[in-house]
């Protein structure tokens, strides 16, 4: 049996590297893969519109026409085009379709890989992202419509996220009949989500919207974190979460905030300090804990005040303390 392989654009060529490229410079610069994948969708979405051919319905780009899925590429001749399986994730179809992604996915992205690490999270989202992609074909396979999008990737942080953190909070747009930015247990989230998605699926929406890739996704990477994570190691034994620089352990510190509360002496201070032990991610406890130092006093001369690496003092009278 004959394969067949479809050649594609020089364009099409160099956004594949630039989808691979994007994700090996951050391994090698040490940035978060959720900046990378955002930073390396906008760029490849920029080609889309830049390079597109002219048909007589209109535009239509070049990089989606090269490397879209196609449910008819599961047949054993198409087997040279499962290489986009990978590169459909990259592509979106306009700009609703990738801020909307990109939105969600930063919010859930980053706290998830702050929590997991960088080698679990890329493995978790890719996978998912194929999980959903071969999900939608499987239950469309005569359809010639051409499949794009990060959904099924995304979804798939979500299922992993539900496994495997289903108590921890976190800030994300929420679909309460509008999408909205809310503080809130990830296990409901996912509910949420999963619920609208199931709900579309039923009642048999017709949409451009590839819902059985995302719920495809959702439970793809939900059965991926059973897996590769286990629950023993994203929690304390006191049930506290584990947080991971992306790139290395996170070595969490006590912090001594009777030192702290000594310097909050105005309404705002004490509200901050608030905030600052109510925060649950070193990352931005400690972004608090910057902002509230810059705006505290000497507690003996109302000067300025220094810090640096826990440690605080005044030039002007030499207090100290540390934190």
């Amino acid at each position: 049996m004959e394969l067949t392989v479809i050649p594609i654009e020089p364009i099409s060529v160099i956004a594949i590297v630039i989808m691979a490229g994007t994700l090996v410079v951050a391994y090698l610069k040490k940035w978060m893969m959720t900046y990378a994948l955002i930073i390396a969708n906008v760029i490849v979405f920029i080609l889309t519109l830049l390079f597109q051919y002219q048909t007589p319905f209109g535009n239509i780009s070049m990089l989606v026409v090269d490397l879209g899925f196609r449910p008819g590429y599961l047949s054993v001749e198409q087997i040279p085009q499962l290489y986009t399986l990978f590169t459909s994730m990259f592509i979106h179809g306009g700009f609703l379709h990738l801020f909307g992604n990109m939105f969600i996915f930063f919010f859930i992205g980053t706290a998830f890989e702050q929590r997991v690490g960088w080698k679990n999270f890329i493995i978790i989202y890719l996978l998912a992202g194929i999980c959903g992609t071969l999900t939608h074909s499987l239950v469309n396979l005569g359809s010639v419509t051409v499949l794009i999008g990060a959904s099924g990737a995304i979804f798939g942080i979500m299922g992993a996220f539900a496994f495997s953190y289903p108590r921890d909070e976190v800030v994300m747009p929420v679909p309460i009949g509008i999408m909205l930015i809310m503080r809130i247990k990830v296990i409901y989230a996912v509910i949420l989500f999963a619920a609208f998605e199931t709900i579309i699926v039923y009642v048999g929406v017709e949409d451009t919207t590839a819902h059985f890739a995302h719920l495809g996704g959702l439970i793809g990477g939900f059965i991926l974190a059973a897996l590769l994570l286990r629950r023993r190691k994203t929690h304390t034994t006191q049930g506290q979460t584990i947080y991971y620089d992306s790139f290395a352990p996170h070595q969490g510190k006590k912090i001594d905030f009777s030192s702290l509360r000594k310097l909050a002496t105005t309404p705002e201070l004490q509200q901050m300090l608030k905030k600052i032990e109510a925060e649950t991610i070193p990352q931005n406890r400690d972004i608090w804990i910057e902002h509230f130092l810059e705006k505290t006093v000497c507690p003996k001369c109302k000067n300025p005040l220094n810090h640096f690496d826990r440690k605080i003092w005044c030039e002007h009278c030499g207090h100290k303390t540390t934190y």
